[in-house]
């Protein structure tokens, strides 16, 4: 897939996530949510701009998934007890929130990993535990039309799930 694909699928997973928040009452944790599930959605591919790393390498794992998780996490949980400490004691930021957007960084990534799935070059997601070759061969990454169709299903999910809580 290329950047237009990968972003659908996050669209496309985020969807159900954004109809839950907004059902939840967490209309501010929705936006962000989305922007960092999009922003991550290529992350993987990040690998294509280095000599030191072959594509679909390292970038493209579960543990890599994991760690960009992990990461997020960390980064969440430091940034919360920091506006809980010192920012504002009046309106605090729930103390779910680091592992939300942990969670929710790890399904961008694993997102990624599943638009490459369908591809002939599949990948080898639990390298270096397992050398196993997956792939479902179902489009060239290239593709304009399913790179569109990826998008198209995610844009349309995402409208679907926000406009069937608001009504």
């Amino acid at each position: 897939m290329y950047v237009l694909g990968h972003v659908g699928i996050s669209l496309l997973l985020f969807a159900p996530l954004a109809g839950m928040l907004l059902s939840a009452g967490h209309p501010l944790v929705t936006l962000p949510t989305g922007v960092l599930m999009i922003v991550l959605a290529p992350l993987p591919d990040l690998d294509t701009y280095t000599d030191r790393l072959d594509h679909r390498g390292p970038t493209h794992t579960v543990w890599f998934a994991l760690g960009v998780g992990l990461l997020i996490w960390l980064v969440a949980g430091l940034s919360t007890a920091f506006w809980n400490q010192y920012i504002s004691s009046y309106s605090l930021l729930p103390v779910w929130i680091p592992l939300w957007f942990g969670g929710v960084s790890t399904v961008a990534v694993v997102g990624h990993l599943l638009g490459d799935l369908i591809t002939p070059m599949g990948l080898w997601p639990f390298r270096p535990v397992s050398d196993r070759h997956y792939t479902v061969d179902l489009t060239p990454s290239k593709s304009p039309r399913a790179n569109q169709l990826c998008f198209g299903a995610g844009s349309l999910a995402l409208i679907t799930a926000v406009v069937s809580v608001c009504l």
